[in-house]
């Protein structure tokens, strides 16, 4: 007797295909698992038998061996269980076995016979889709995976239900898909007293999602901004919505199912490890980095972050994708984010303080900044100061701009570069490079002279030059100007080569 049924084994945010292969020949009694399985995969067994007892299902006195297939690729994760229980059931002839193959099942198995949720079920009914298949999973999992309309998902409470689906005496309805999370636009910009530069170069990275630095003094409001960026940027389109929640849904983040429109905001604490930000550990688990992809990474205190932690996010800044590499797995993950950072401009903070500094100052500012090594550095478009408020700013009521009003103007330009980039493969004025940044934000006249004359007097690099010339193209798409000018160029100058640099 021998059956096949389907499940996936994941590697980043892809789902591959998995074929389960039940055979049952005369011989002494045994239950064995092979196809580089994991602890959790081996001890399947045990749960799986236990649940067919609980529907008092008995195995055949036989040799039982379950193969997964393709028998090189690591397999990892309790999903398992499903569908090797639904394999012996239908070389069992209990359940039909055409059905049965033309189904993709994950699932965790409780000694009972209940159905577990298990984490990776949006990236499985993508997999499903593309091989043409049903989806079965738990019905905890059935309304996030449900969001994949392409396939066709199936959600039991228990392992009899599924019995009783495949034979006929109960067929289970279609899942749905989960509601929308909530939005959560969190604290208002308007909260924010003085800082107009701050708040304008905050707008400048939104709209074009650019890396932003911002360096102040204890109190002076960089981590009360970088958490009123989520209501000034745009919600998810379509495609972005379902990458983030892919990612989320094998981190185990999804909230009943419901996929967000919001886009990640992701804080991670300065005392993160490597692979909590980039990615990593058991499984090779998506980090903060990706976490954070179509969204916003917030790295508070920066310079106190592990260098070697630091320096792990040159190439993600670059490629917008990051490989996490170990012994016997590599797994790549996407992870275009924008990078928010905040800095204090010393150790003590209060290097601009001539009465508050200590007396290693100005040695102490070098020092202390220059753990963000230059090549990280030059990956920053824009780098702001941010000053203390005084405390007549403080007295002033809070009658600045909403986060509504910037948000409408974010949009807009961003509105603009989808128009923009629409044929050519990009999202971003960010994302420009090569001809795209020649064709598409080549200064007049005017501004390229003061760019040649910036880049001479600060030697910029050649990642440099072009930053300034993908910001300028973002302040001219929020200035409603077709072509970047020279005053978009300056004020990107601006913010290219900040004080705290030149000092």
């Amino acid at each position: 007797m021998a059956a096949r049924a389907y499940t996936v084994a994941f590697q980043g945010v892809e789902a591959r295909e998995v074929e389960v292969q039940c055979a049952m020949v005369p011989g002494l009694p045994g239950f064995a698992i092979v196809g580089l399985p994991d602890k959790a995969v081996s001890e399947a067994r045990d749960r799986v038998r236990a649940a067919l007892s609980a529907l008092s299902i008995a195995l055949p006195s036989k040799k039982v061996t379950i193969n997964l297939s393709p028998a090189d690729l690591p397999k990892e994760g309790s999903h398992f269980d499903l569908p090797i229980a639904l394999a012996l059931l239908a070389a069992m002839d209990i359940l039909p076995k055409d059905a049965v193959e033309m189904t993709v099942a994950l699932g965790e198995l409780s000694l009972d016979g209940t159905l577990v949720p298990v984490i990776g079920a949006l990236p499985a009914a993508m997999a499903a889709a593309e091989q043409d298949r049903t989806l079965l999973c738990p019905e905890g999992s059935g309304a996030e995976a449900a969001w994949v309309d392409a396939a066709q998902v199936i959600a039991a409470t228990d392992l009899g239900d599924v019995v009783r689906h495949y034979t006929g005496q109960a067929p289970l309805e279609p899942a749905t898909a989960g509601q929308l999370a909530a939005a959560d636009h969190g604290p208002d910009m308007r909260d924010v007293k003085g800082q107009e530069r701050a708040k304008r170069a905050l707008e400048i990275a939104a709209a074009g999602r650019h890396h932003v630095l911002m360096v102040g003094t204890p109190g002076s409001g960089k981590s009360m901004m970088a958490a009123r960026l989520p209501g000034i940027l745009p919600p998810l389109t379509a495609m972005e919505a379902l990458e983030t929640s892919m990612i989320h849904s094998l981190a185990g983040l999804l909230d009943a199912g419901g996929i967000s429109m919001d886009r990640p905001f992701r804080e991670p604490h300065h005392t993160a490890s490597m692979a909590a930000i980039i990615g990593g550990g058991r499984g090779a688990k998506p980090g903060e980095a990706s976490l954070a992809h179509n969204g916003v990474l917030f790295m508070d205190e920066f310079p106190e972050f592990p260098r070697t932690v630091l320096e792990t996010l040159r190439q993600p800044i670059e490629t917008g994708e990051v490989m996490v590499a170990r012994a016997n797995n590599h797994v790549k993950y996407p992870c275009r984010f924008m990078l928010v950072a905040a800095a204090n401009p010393c150790k003590c903070g209060y290097l601009s303080d001539a009465a508050r500094a200590c007396a290693r100052a100005p040695g102490c500012g070098d020092d202390y900044l220059g753990r963000i090594s230059g090549p990280l550095m030059d990956r920053f478009d824009l780098r702001v100061d941010v000053p203390p408020v005084t405390y007549s700013d403080l007295d002033l009521p809070a009658d600045g701009e909403t986060s509504a009003a910037i948000a409408t103007r974010v949009a807009a330009a961003r509105a603009v570069q989808a128009a923009r980039f629409a044929d050519h493969g990009l999202r971003h004025n960010a994302d420009l490079s090569g001809g795209m940044l020649d064709r598409f934000a080549q200064p007049d006249a005017d501004g390229r002279a003061l760019l040649t004359k910036a880049a001479d007097r600060f030697g910029l690099s050649a990642r440099g030059y072009h930053r300034v010339m993908r910001v300028a193209r973002t302040i001219a798409d929020l200035d409603g100007s077709e072509r970047v000018q020279r005053p978009h160029i300056g004020e990107a100058i601006s913010y290219r080569v900040g004080s705290f640099e030149l000092a």
